[in-house]
């Protein structure tokens, strides 16, 4: 608590009402967190097990509760929740399954196995595309976020593509129903719904939860809005931090006029505003305010620094992306060489993916390591999550959502008309999807053809089973591939062929690693262990702890949030780039403007933002307009770098000799 400064200790010590924390970048809000926490258990004598603590990511949750376990040690932290709002919906979800129509070993699908089941559902009617099949995933995703029923979707559909949605999302939810299952939207939705509208069940939560804390608060949509007013009730006894700047998740439901609905909806409620920051100099603290200030607020605040006013910005204007990423990664290099410095010190942030592709070339060029940061994990790619799903239903044929994905993958003419009564056979019987596809009864809801097709899979998955088990492993697995003609699959599935061979190439590998793992194994034939592995495998790599090795940071400005680095690159500083043209074209600037305040906010020391003179698309030159955000800066604390087309001789100098460093420590 000494360590607390006037704000943070206020915010710690305040419990007499409901409380929001607005916590600008950098101001220590972790720190409020969990010494309140602390602060509950340890001043005000309430249990640990009566309170809870809600952020969004297991990242975040798990270094909150080792904070925490830092000051509360032993008994007195027994029962204390420190989970993300999914987790806290699947613990009600699983606690009142029989309210929900719900029944033990339900199934949680994916965002890959809504789009499976979308697709099988949109392509009743016709052939549909991967962009459709996204729209309307994201429709349905919208609707559960603001509470809408799929009743309500319908009669509010404004044309005929909203109407094909929302019969679609009847449909998408009956299936989930059937199968037992719930999807990623579920976890908030159903529990908000089920406190809503049970008075009972709501004052048996109520009762459990003496004290709640949020974090991130401006992330929130309406159900996780909804799930905590509700939990909290009227005895309000909560503390949320968040920061309406630093709000960038809309296009995923995020609401942050949920921070002035809080003190709509509690009139009492008081407000703590954290300024100091902890992490950036006094210029850059002054650049961000003057950019965020162009937004509208509810809340004002102005962030202030002790540690010194700091160099001037620096804004360099590039002849095309190329020369960008040359810039970029040559001033990494020659600032490494000179002034020694990490790395891991770097970090190049961006509004797009597809601008990492020149700059990762160029650090390959000039030998500098870097990681890209936010890629998508080798266990999500789609041609993986199928043949792992395929493994899980030989080891465990109870897997009802494994055994979803991989029926009708590749296509075996099972529609979702024959898989719900499937689905509705099964949980009748209350077996698995799998065990009741040979059963006599199943004949008497599907017709000969359909239950042939079931019957004739099923035996395969046993015949297939029983050679993984009694032969050589991985020749089953290879024998298994070849039987469902996966290759010929994904050429149907693919854009191009280059693409499908590319997938491939990722299966193959997945099988050498399982024939790896067989080889270290004392029992060369134990798969069933070796694909638990993988499966944990998988958990860990989507769970993993930061790289802490010497490497420049790629990231987009989304992926920066809640990081920091003593020197910053933004790339890309034009018009239809940050801002993006989506934006600018549905005239929504405030967001993007919030992403280029999260952008400078991440920079402690040196920031220094890049844009181009000319710019490809399409194959097409054009010459971008700089970005407005430029415009906005206090001009004083910008120093602009060239203008003109020619290399000063300080950079031409300082690119020499980085290239000379360089090519003299591979000689090395």
């Amino acid at each position: 608590m000494s360590k607390l400064n006037p704000r943070q200790s206020e915010a710690v010590k305040y419990i007499d009402g409901p409380l929001l924390v607005l916590a600008g970048a950098g101001s220590g809000k972790t720190s409020v967190i969990t010494q309140k926490i602390a602060y509950l258990i340890q001043q005000c004598d309430i249990p640990a097990h009566r309170i809870v603590a809600l952020t969004f990511t297991n990242k975040a949750a798990r270094e909150m509760k080792e904070r925490v376990s830092q000051i509360v040690k032993g008994k007195q932290a027994r029962g204390l929740t420190v989970s993300t709002f999914h987790n806290l919906g699947l613990n009600i979800i699983r606690k009142e399954l029989s309210a929900l129509g719900l029944k033990n070993g339900f199934s949680i699908f994916d965002d890959q196995d809504s789009r499976t089941l979308l697709t099988e559902l949109l392509h009743k009617d016709s052939e549909v595309g991967a962009d459709e099949i996204g729209q309307v995933r994201n429709a349905i995703s919208s609707w559960k976020n603001d509470l809408v029923s799929p009743s309500i979707a319908i009669s509010r559909a404004a044309d005929e593509e909203d109407m094909r949605a929302a019969h679609t999302y009847a449909q998408y939810d009956r299936m989930l129903r059937a199968y037992n299952a719930v999807d990623f939207d579920d976890l908030i939705l159903l529990p908000s719904l089920l406190l809503r509208d049970n008075e009972d069940i709501l004052e048996k939560w109520r009762n459990r939860i003496y004290y709640m804390l949020v974090d991130e608060y401006q992330d929130t949509n309406s159900s996780q809005y909804l799930l905590v007013r509700l939990l909290v009730g009227n005895r309000a006894r909560f503390t949320v931090v968040g920061d309406d700047d630093q709000s960038i998740y809309a296009w995923r439901g995020a609401r942050p006029e949920n921070l002035a609905q809080l003190a709509e909806d509690y009139p009492s409620l008081k407000v703590i505003k954290l300024e100091q920051n902890y992490r950036s100099s006094g210029r850059i603290l002054k650049c961000a305010n003057q950019v965020i200030a162009n937004n509208p607020h509810v809340f004002e605040k102005q962030l202030w620094s002790e540690h010194g006013y700091g160099d001037p910005i620096r804004v360099k204007r590039c002849r095309s992306e190329d020369h960008e990423a040359e810039k970029i990664a040559g001033d990494i290099l020659n600032q490494h060489m000179q002034n020694k410095r990490p790395f891991k010190d770097f970090a190049v942030l961006y509004r797009g993916n597809h601008q990492s592709r020149l700059i990762e070339l160029k650090m390959q060029q000039f030998q500098i390591p870097y990681k890209v940061s936010g890629g998508s994990s080798f266990f999500s790619r789609a041609e993986i999550k199928d043949v792992m799903a395929y493994l899980r239903v030989l080891i465990n044929s109870d897997d009802d959502n494994a055994f979803l994905r991989i029926v009708n993958t590749p296509r075996r003419e099972l529609g979702p008309t024959t898989l719900e009564k499937l689905g509705q056979y099964a949980q009748n019987r209350e077996r698995s999807l799998f065990s009741v596809c040979c059963e006599m009864g199943l004949g008497e809801v599907l017709n000969t053809r359909q239950h042939s097709m079931l019957k004739r899979f099923h035996d395969w998955i046993e015949e297939t089973r029983d050679n993984l088990q009694r032969g050589h492993a991985v020749a089953a697995i290879k024998q298994m591939l070849r039987d469902i003609d996966y290759e010929n699959w994904l050429v149907e599935q693919s854009s191009s062929s280059k693409m499908a061979e590319r997938r491939m190439e990722n299966v193959w590998h997945l099988v050498q690693s399982i024939e790896r793992m067989l080889e270290k194994s004392d029992d060369e034939n134990d798969v069933e262990s070796v694909i638990s592995k993988l499966i944990l495998l998988d958990i860990l790599e989507q769970q993993k702890e930061e790289d802490d090795s010497d490497k420049v940071q790629l990231m987009t400005l989304h992926a920066s949030k809640g990081l920091e680095f003593p020197y910053v690159f933004l790339m890309g500083m034009e018009e239809e780039l940050l801002p993006h043209r989506s934006s600018i074209e549905e005239d929504n600037i405030e967001e993007e403007r919030r992403l280029m305040y999260v952008g400078i906010t991440r920079a402690k020391k040196e920031l220094t933002m890049t844009y181009t003179a000319k710019r490809k698309q399409y194959g097409e030159e054009f010459e971008p307009t700089p970005s407005r955000f430029l415009d906005e800066m206090p001009q004083d604390d910008l120093a602009w770098e060239g203008r003109g087309e020619k290399k000063s001789k300080e950079e031409s100098q300082a690119l020499g000799q980085a290239h000379l460093s360089n090519l003299k420590n591979l000689f090395d």
